[in-house]
């Protein structure tokens, strides 16, 4: 009987957009089984699903690039989860390895220091079974939307209270089991004081006693997590601990109730050591959950710059209602030393609000009507009545919260190596200790069983993963936080790592390096007009125009404080200029041909000559005004520089690296505004299209290395650009911070960002590496003391209870320097 065999591979379900028919249907079912190792591919209109059957050894990205390069595209979900139980390097690795081995995951990233889970799946993966994998691999595991943030708090502060009390518990039991062994062995009285009251067995009897309340007690969490993990072949920091601890309580049990089975000579007890390393451990603990509450501060700060009420205007008059209760449109009213309550549009008053907690940037700025406030910040003076435009999860203060959030729990490429590292140590440790009984065992000196015992436990408890585990994702947790206090969104945890390696900074001109619109920059009046009387004459025709220049002398003119006549008889002449009449009075305004017709040569008016010259070299074209058929002044208006460009690129190149700038202006007005700002490289009258092409010039003009290059721009016209460089950072506005093909948002939208940014990421990168270092080299340096290599040549061994303090101060050394960026100041002119 013949039989059709059934493909044998691994099965995955791709959630398929874009099909409508059953050519789509064809086309991505080739597209599938070109990819090399796809053994059998199936797609389902109705479901908008494909099933593949495929060697292990295809991933996910090749099937989603041969579905993109058909016309489609392969939807994800992404899920975030809080993980409960984990305590080192070895339980992140585990939780990730069981996710990603659930039908349908795409990639799993686990974060120890933040307690989470970032799940990307294929769509279609039910929460459910993504918790019930981690259940079985021994930890706990609830969606992170479910849980708000202040519930995560005081679960945090729950736990720290926890540890607290079996901190103090074992502290309470340990102490006189410390006191009778090693205060026996240290001093002859307490020695012949406690034979003369005790007794030699009773005091053992009593250490018995207190030990196993300390490790059935306080440390029964090291065997609830420990054994478990030890049995299913997956042994954590939890394993190592139980088996130290239990190792020494055993042999001390022994040692007290059946000493006969112990060789002559090694019938000692190690009950402090079994003791003392629980209270050192569960100290270390202690101290970790606090710092680690501390590396969530920025998060809590935001939450807590959100007002919990708001004055609305509801049913003729003003309420105070809850937060949750005000909707988009609704009018609120803010009275001054106020927190705004959501985002929104002011309709009346005016007022000067601080920004400070959402741009970095210290300056009140002024809100009249028509301007935009974000919630959360303080108005400072001045009432105002305002709009709601954006309320709950839509709010700029929401965003940024998701943003640090997301950057947060995000794993740096340089991750990846201590993951491999830490899925092999714990078993690797395992088998250094049993090396080390052995060797003892059989060549150590009498008592050779004390011997191999006390040093297989010191390496157990010395190699504990738990500094390694934290060592990234704490300094990451810090930077990203400290980061949103100075303005700066890292939307990705990776850019930290990126922007660090940037050679080139390249910049937008408009909006970024400039102010993004025209402003009258110079008004020179000739000799016999005031400068105050010509700027109001010219205002007032410019008013009847519609044009950017026009509208920048107008504001000009407004800011001045001048009262604008109307003017009479305006009249414009493409290409020439504008003219009217104003208070009886003849204005003309326009380029220097428009005063060549009215019997003017300005290049023959010294005064004018010059000017024009000294305007012509910054990149600015002059126009002119005439009064009653006399030239009466010379005017630019340009889009200026801000005013902390100059020192941003300063700071940049103090930072060693190159500046570039790219614009589509023609190369004069580039190379004027280069000039003024002090940037290496300039490509100018580049099309919108262009940038990408620009970028990748840039790049490649290493002398055949290529430069990594960093490109800033506004994060809309600019989005190609953004998305090609290697690192994409957006000038936001304080108010549109969803910009999502950037890697690095400025809320402030001042440059002074980009050097602090990227002095952040340096710093990052460098406490990163010095926790890396301490937490391997601290680690593999102590390993073989505690194994006794160096015994034969120093007699110098590890005590276990030394190596339980050297163990926890591992953990709270690399928190407490990740701790330090905390206090970050960007140097020189980036701060």
């Amino acid at each position: 009987m013949n039989t059709l065999a059934e493909p044998a591979g691994t099965v995955r379900i791709l959630q398929v957009g874009g099909m409508s028919c059953a050519s789509c249907v064809a086309h991505v079912e080739k597209a599938l089984l070109k990819v090399e190792g796809v053994q059998a591919a199936s797609v389902n209109l109705a479901t908008e699903t494909a099933t593949v059957t495929a060697a292990s050894a295809v991933g996910f990205a090749q099937l989603a690039e041969a579905v993109a390069k058909a016309g489609y595209e392969v939807r994800r979900d992404a899920l975030d989860f809080d993980i409960e139980g984990m305590s080192c390097a070895a339980c992140v690795g585990r939780v990730e390895k069981v996710l990603k081995r659930v039908p349908g995951v795409v990639d799993a990233s686990v974060n120890l220091a933040a307690r989470s889970a970032h799940v990307e799946t294929a769509g279609g993966v039910a929460p459910a079974a993504l918790i019930e994998a981690v259940k079985k691999a021994g930890f706990g595991a609830r969606p992170r939307a479910e849980v708000s943030e202040s519930r995560r708090a005081a679960d945090a502060a729950a736990e720290e209270r926890q540890l607290q009390r079996a901190v103090w518990l074992a502290v309470v039991l340990t102490l006189p089991v410390f006191v009778l062994e090693m205060g026996s062995h240290l001093i002859p009285a307490m020695h012949d004081w406690v034979m003369a009251t005790l007794g030699h067995q009773q005091s053992w009897w009593l250490q018995f006693a207190l030990t196993s309340a300390v490790l059935f007690g306080p440390g029964l969490r090291f065997f609830q997590k420990g054994v478990p993990a030890l049995l299913r072949g997956a042994p954590d920091m939890n394993a190592l601990v139980a088996l130290g601890t239990s190792a020494a309580w055993c042999y001390s049990v022994v040692a007290t109730f059946a000493p006969g089975l112990l060789p002559a000579g090694t019938i000692n007890v190690y009950y402090e050591a079994a003791a003392v390393i629980v209270t050192l451990i569960l100290v270390g603990r202690l101290l970790e959950a606090r710092a680690r509450g501390r590396t969530s501060e920025a998060i809590q700060h935001l939450l807590r710059i959100q007002p919990r009420t708001a004055r609305v205007v509801r049913e003729g008059g003003v309420q105070e209602l809850p937060i949750e209760e005000v909707a988009v449109g609704d009018l609120i009213e803010l009275r001054p030393g106020e927190k705004v309550a959501v985002d929104g549009e002011v309709v009346s008053g005016s007022s000067f609000v601080d920004e400070s907690m959402i741009t970095g940037e210290p300056l009140p700025v002024e809100k009249r009507t028509g301007a935009q406030v974000v919630g959360g910040t303080l108005n400072t003076r001045g009432a105002l009545t305002f709009r709601a435009t954006k309320v709950g999860a839509d709010t700029v203060l929401a965003q940024i919260i998701r943003m640090v959030e997301t950057a947060q729990g995000a794993k740096l490429p340089i991750q990846a190596l201590v993951d491999k590292v830490t899925m092999v140590f714990v078993p690797v440790v395992m088998g250094v200790a049993l090396l080390t009984f052995l060797v003892w065992l059989a060549f150590g000196p009498a008592p050779a069983l004390t011997f191999a015992l006390v040093n297989a436990v010191a390496v157990l408890i010395v190699a504990c993963p738990c500094a390694m585990g934290l060592a990234t994702p704490t300094s990451i947790m810090v930077a990203t936080g400290r980061a949103a206090q100075l303005g700066v969104l890292f939307r990705q945890g990776s850019a930290l790592q990126v922007l660090r390696d940037a050679e080139v900074v390249a910049l937008d001109k408009t909006g970024t390096l400039t102010v993004g619109r025209p402003t009258l920059t110079d008004l020179v009046p000739a000799p016999g007009f005031a400068r105050d009387e010509v700027l109001a004459l010219v205002a007032a025709v410019e008013r009847r125009s519609e044009h950017p220049i026009g509208e920048a002398i107008v504001a000009a003119a407004r800011a001045a404080g001048l009262t604008l006549a109307e003017a009479e008889d305006f009249e414009a002449s493409a290409g020439h200029g504008v003219r009217a009449r104003v208070a009886g009075r003849r204005v003309d305004v326009g380029a220097d041909r428009l005063m060549r017709s009215l019997g003017h040569d300005p290049a023959l008016t010294s005064t004018f000559a010059a000017e024009a010259e000294r305007l012509g070299d910054e990149g600015k074209t002059p126009l002119y005004a005439a009064i009653d058929g006399r030239l009466a002044a010379i005017i630019a208006v340009a889009d200026p520089l801000k005013p902390t460009s100059a020192q941003a690129v300063q700071a940049l190149h103090a930072m060693g690296l190159r500046v570039a700038m790219i614009t589509g202006d023609n190369a004069r007005t580039a190379h004027a505004i280069a000039r003024q700002a002090g940037i290496d490289e300039v490509v100018a009258e580049v099309l919108p299209d262009g940038k990408v092409a620009a970028l990748q010039k840039l790049r490649a003009g290493g002398g055949g290395k290529p430069r990594r290059v960093a490109f800033v721009g506004d994060g809309i016209n600019d989005a190609p650009a953004l998305a090609e460089a290697d690192i994409g950072i957006a000038i936001g506005t304080g108010t549109d911070v969803a910009i999502e093909s950037a890697d690095v948002v400025l809320m402030s939208g001042d440059l002074a960002g980009v050097p602090r940014a990227i002095a952040l990421s340096r710093a990052t990168l460098r406490n990163i590496r010095q926790n890396l270092f301490w937490a391997f080299a601290y680690n593999s340096a102590l390993i073989p003391l505690a194994a006794g290599v160096f015994y034969p040549a120093f007699g110098a061994l590890l005590s276990p209870v030394f190596a339980a303090a050297a163990m926890s101060m591992s953990s709270v050394f690399v928190l407490g320097n990740a701790l330090r960026l905390r206090r970050f100041h960007a140097p020189g002119g980036a701060a």
